[in-house]
């Protein structure tokens, strides 16, 4: 088992290709992705940014954490937070011990400075979940869950929230109100359209200002594995 656990966290590594590759294609895309995202907001500057799909399974971790690594490489100073308190990823992604993370500064445990990693991607940071917590959505909706946002807010220049699938818990319509914009990931012969259009209008229904869309793994015979599109 123990090294199947290894085997699975190698392969996350691996997958985070603006880190290891940044000069491909797929990269490349996701430096479309961020400054598509960029222009956007002609008139204000987006500094929360949340991602979500609709279901499980659809790749948002995996792109929230190749955009955060794309900002970072543009200079901005990044705080990537891992706010899926149900199934958590980023720990795996960059080899973190989630010993501590959101859900201790959400309960009163951890400040930010104490709950923040460094990565080795330069300018960016990261908060895991840290401990998993018997009620997501209420720390999600509390006082604390604002409050840390602002504050983050003013010691990063943007900040990333993966968060849960849309349909499935109520938690990225919660979070949504506390971004600036959400971004929608949708997979390749995966997504049913229904699927994509109920989470958009799930979205839409608690007045979250939804950006766009990313479509991922699509197959590279027929067109680039990611790119984006405006909903407006």
């Amino acid at each position: 088992m123990a090294r199947r656990k290894k085997q699975s966290k190698s392969n996350k590594m691996r997958y985070l290709i603006t880190k290891l590759m940044p000069r491909s294609p797929i990269s490349e895309q996701y430096r479309t992705v961020r400054t598509n995202l960029q222009f956007s907001a002609v008139d204000e500057e987006l500094r929360r940014i949340m991602v979500t799909s609709a279901g499980p399974g659809e790749g948002k971790s995996m792109t929230t954490a190749n955009l955060a690594v794309v900002y970072a490489q543009q200079g901005k100073k990044v705080l990537l937070i891992d706010a899926d308190l149900r199934k958590p990823t980023i720990h795996y992604t960059f080899r973190l011990d989630n010993l501590r993370g959101l859900s201790n500064i959400l309960v009163g445990e951890a400040s930010i400075e104490e709950a923040v990693s460094s990565s080795d991607v330069e300018n960016l940071d990261l908060i895991s979940c840290g401990p998993i917590p018997p009620n997501p959505s209420e720390l999600l909706a509390s006082k604390r869950m604002e409050k840390m946002l602002a504050e983050a807010s003013e010691m990063y220049d943007v900040v990333l929230l993966d968060t849960p699938p849309v349909l499935a818990v109520a938690d990225a319509q919660i979070l949504s109100g506390l971004a600036d914009g959400v971004v929608l990931v949708v997979r390749s012969k995966h997504t049913e359209y229904e699927a994509a259009e109920k989470a958009i209008e799930a979205l839409q229904a608690v007045n979250a200002r939804v950006l766009g869309t990313v479509l991922n793994d699509r197959d590279k015979k027929e067109a680039n594995y990611y790119y984006y599109y405006g909903t407006n």
